[in-house]
């Protein structure tokens, strides 16, 4: 059968998916158990890019009124008759998203406020002369739509902090019905703020703007947020009861956000690429959320997309692409001598037991290198295997896609440091000019104990020969004046690494090593003895090069030997 159904790239309206011949994964469970949990507030947080704002406008098209019914025919939710009598279509709703809320001061962010709420007011033109309202109630409502001469909405300080409370109060009355309240990326305001330095006057203002709308408001019948993190209840949430989390670790709701194992294996049927199983089960699954493992359903689309299209024929990185991954890169930075172990432990496949804190404030961030533990999980970039009887999680790298967002902020924090001692280059370039072997191994070995190992403890010989290899390459990069070359064709063969300081005429060849259970001396005679076999001094003798040095390098974790010959 053709996969007539074309794959949803990019699209978060659940109507146009619905209604423009899209892929669905069926989420509409999440209407039920929504229902069957009734808590006046739900926060869900779950990493970016798990479906969250596609849910929140499943729902919104499920409850509000005037909603076709059409949208969810041949759905779960629609077997589900007496509910959809009782619900469907039945609310007014409010659904904002706060995701592109990231002015660089205090007042850009509060036109983007004044922008999306009066957007969302827009959409209730009925208020504007309904004879439900009072004059002074129709006259507040122009004001939340009110725009000044460049188009742009214009409310006071004090009415936009009542936008919420204000404009579910006119649906309300107007309707006869209290309102739903959805708000997608709640938190993303105050990451913002926290990097462009207005938090305490964001933090402000959403207490308000939020405690408002969702914490004595009579006209709100149930409210949904989204987000990434769960900020702290202290922080902006102060006395709001009946107030409930639903994170990664929980149970209830793990199958609505991201992809299951059996809805992967449903699409990839669908479009002929079950044979691709196995790879985007490596690539793209290893989520724990709750007990279910759980695929990240950008990177599914994404890849069955390009496989579609003939742009890949193997999985490719999409997650790292849709924000910045600087979290990693400051983690790595700040990371001590235990943290740094704990890293490799992780990009070589084992596990970390660490105490998480799930409620967090932003400025808790960085007040210590353990609460980028809990940040790193709430985000995605590790997830949980399990826990023990002290209340630790068991935290590991959920796939391979993560790894090599992991492996690249290594190498860009190395190459990083490496070029901040200039000093210590410049003995390093020395000591392979002048063919001082003990340098050279004193040198490489303060790096490797300095680095994060990756790939040293549990993948094939040639795969830790590459990571050594890498990192003389890195250190290589900051000589301007060396011609280098890595696996170059030479003699009768591919030396690991080549040479050429043309001014002084110097050529130098590498061969690198993995010293299985530490046997330097062994493995520097092999790399040796191979650099002599394979003639690989031919190529710069032939490009004019009158001395040759030739070094067998072998390394076991952090330490080196160096040989010269």
């Amino acid at each position: 059968m053709a996969a007539n159904l074309k794959l949803p790239m990019g699209f978060e309206d659940f109507e146009e998916v619905r209604t423009m011949g899209y892929y669905y994964v069926d989420k509409t469970g999440l209407i039920r158990t929504l229902l069957e949990n009734p808590g006046k507030v739900n926060l869900f947080t779950r990493p970016r890019r798990f479906g969250k704002t596609l849910n929140m406008s499943m729902l919104k098209y499920f409850f509000e009124t005037g909603s076709d019914s059409a949208l969810f025919d041949g759905l779960n939710i629609s077997k589900e008759k007496e509910l959809c009598d009782n619900y469907m279509g039945k609310f007014p709703v409010i659904s904002i998203s706060l995701k592109n809320v990231s002015g660089n001061t205090f007042d850009n962010a509060m036109a983007l406020f004044c922008s999306i709420m009066g957007m969302e007011a827009l959409r209730f033109p009925c208020l504007m002369d309904s004879e439900r309202l009072s004059e002074t109630e129709r006259r507040q409502y122009r004001a939340l739509v009110n725009v000044d001469d460049r188009g742009a909405f214009t409310m006071a300080d004090s009415l936009l902090k009542d936008s919420l409370l204000l404009l579910s109060y006119c649906l309300h009355k107007h309707y006869g019905q209290k309102a739903i309240i959805l708000i997608d990326e709640y938190d993303v305001p105050l990451d913002k703020a926290y990097q462009a330095g207005y938090y305490d006057e964001m933090v402000d203002f959403i207490r308000t703007f939020f405690g408002q709308a969702l914490k004595t408001n009579n006209s709100l019948y149930f409210a949904v947020l989204t987000g990434c993190l769960r900020i702290s209840k202290e922080s902006i949430f102060t006395g709001l009861n009946n107030f409930k989390v639903y994170t990664v670790k929980d149970v209830r709701y793990n199958e609505y956000f991201g992809f299951t194992d059996m809805e992967v294996k449903n699409m990839l049927e669908y479009y002929g690429m079950a044979e691709q199983y196995s790879a985007v089960k490596e690539w793209y699954d290893g989520y724990r959320f709750g007990n279910m493992d759980i695929y990240c359903p950008w990177d599914v689309i994404n890849y069955c997309s390009d496989m579609t299209d003939g742009n890949a024929v193997k999985p490719q990185n999409y997650w790292v692409n849709t924000s910045s991954n600087d979290i990693v890169r400051r983690f790595i930075e700040r990371a001590d001598a235990s943290t740094k172990d704990a890293i490799e432990e992780l990009i070589n496949g084992g596990s970390i037991k660490k105490e998480l804190r799930q409620e967090l404030t932003y400025r808790d961030l960085d007040s210590r290198i353990d609460n980028l533990w809990s940040i790193l999980f709430t985000t995605g970039y590790l997830t949980q295997s399990g826990n023990d009887n002290s209340g630790r999680t068991e935290l590991v790298i959920p796939n391979k896609e993560i790894q090599w967002i992991f492996e690249e902020q290594i190498w860009d924090w190395f190459k990083a440091e490496t070029r901040k001692d200039i000093q210590k280059l410049e003995d390093l370039r020395r000591a392979f000019e002048e063919n001082d072997a003990a340098a050279i191994e004193e040198n490489l070995t303060s790096y490797l104990i300095k680095t994060i190992s990756i790939r040293d403890t549990g993948a094939r010989k040639e795969m830790k020969e590459n990571f050594y290899h890498g990192i003389l390459l890195g250190l290589f990069g900051n000589m301007s004046d060396w011609k280098v070359r890595s696996n170059a064709e030479s003699g009768e063969g591919y030396s690991d690494i080549s040479v050429e300081i043309e001014d002084k005429k110097i050529g130098i060849i590498i061969e690198m090593k993995y010293a299985e259970k530490a046997g330097f001396d062994e493995a520097c005679s092999t790399a040796l003895k191979q650099i002599n076999d394979r003639n690989y001094e031919e190529a710069l003798i032939d490009d004019g090069m009158t001395t040759i040095h030739k070094y067998g390098i072998a390394c076991y974790k952090k330490r080196c030997r160096v040989i010269s010959g």
